[in-house]
């Protein structure tokens, strides 16, 4: 313990066959008070606390009875579903292997396939009220790369969640620097009565990561086209 009365940081020695980058996200993680908490609390991932924090402004699971999770590995959005929403169905879809979570369907595919929709519908046994998206493309190091591939996955969402959300419900996912592309702004702001985006105090302050809230889903014949 040092003198003020907080633990000190932990160091990383550099190991042979360990990166300079890798030593420091290293260091990271074991020094990161969200890490620490989720390890706790029995959480899979910090970011599980990102959708707590969102939920907690937002009000996204009071009334959610039908949640679908996209790249929903490792699984800690889901967690906090449970736990915020026990009575709601939960269905989760991701490329990457999940472990079971208790009262979650899971499929393991891609979500650009073209009966995955269908197949997250039929699982929750009807519309869903709240969509939510933590999905990320793999970056490839260009900057101008990674954001079009990112915001490639946040259409792709986009488009589910309008086709298939009820009516008064919600769609929420990551973004990057920026916000959402005016065009998709657009798009969401026709279809949901509140448009909106948050950093939760769990992103880190140095990532480009933003959040998408959309609230008040108006349904696929209440959203006018705007005027030519």
């Amino acid at each position: 313990m040092s003198r003020s009365g907080k633990d000190p940081d932990t160091r990383v020695k550099t190991a042979k066959k360990r990166t300079a980058s890798s030593t420091r996200w290293l260091a990271r993680q074991l020094n990161d008070p969200y890490v620490k908490q989720a390890q706790a609390e029995g959480f899979r991932s910090r970011a599980a606390y990102k959708l707590a924090e969102l939920d907690d402004r937002f009000a996204l699971l009071k009334s959610a009875t039908k949640v679908v999770d996209l790249g929903i590995t490792p699984g800690g959005w889901s967690q906090i579903v449970r736990r915020r929403a026990p009575r709601a169905g939960v269905v989760g879809i991701d490329l990457l292997p999940t472990d079971p979570i208790d009262g979650v369907t899971i499929f393991e595919m891609d979500f650009m396939d073209d009966a995955a929709p269908a197949l997250l519908t039929e699982a929750l046994g009807g519309a869903p009220d709240l969509v939510l998206s933590d999905m990320a493309a793999n970056t490839v190091g260009h900057k101008a790369t990674d954001h079009l591939r990112t915001m490639g996955l946040v259409e792709t969402a986009a488009d589910f969640a309008i086709a298939h959300l009820a009516p008064g419900g919600a769609f929420v996912a990551k973004v990057l620097a920026g916000g959402t592309d005016a065009e998709l702004l657009a798009l969401l702001k026709r279809h949901f009565t509140a448009v909106k985006h948050a950093k939760p105090p769990a992103s880190r302050k140095g990532s480009s990561e933003w959040y998408v809230i959309a609230q008040g889903f108006k349904g696929r014949a209440g959203a006018a086209e705007p005027n030519a």
